[in-house]
């Protein structure tokens, strides 16, 4: 069995781009994680390690919880689905790096 490409536009696949393209496009929502991410790297006793998996679970509950409670049926397996696709770690890894690299 061949595995498929899924890269889009150099990251994971098309819903880790969407969702990391939407929160750097809202400006109340690139403020909000580039806070977050800036208040991470502050805990000097944290490894980057797990400051990345801090940020990425964050961002994964988070986003979950926006989803409509009334939505049911094929419309929340399709989203679920689609959320259950994000690369995590990887929108967490750039929001670190961009904040790192303002901060020098």
């Amino acid at each position: 069995m061949r595995t498929q490409n899924t890269k889009y536009n150099g990251w994971a696949n098309y819903e880790t781009w969407n969702i990391k393209l939407w929160m750097d496009n809202d400006e109340g929502s690139y403020h909000y994680w580039k806070e977050v991410a800036q208040e991470l790297i502050g805990r000097a006793c944290w490894s980057r390690g797990r400051i990345e998996r801090q940020l990425a679970d964050q961002l994964q509950e988070e986003h979950e919880s926006e989803l409509p409670n009334e939505l049911g049926g094929w419309q929340s397996d399709i989203l679920r689905g689609a959320l259950s696709s994000v690369d995590w770690h990887e929108i967490a890894k750039a929001l670190l790096e961009d904040s790192s690299n303002e901060g020098n």
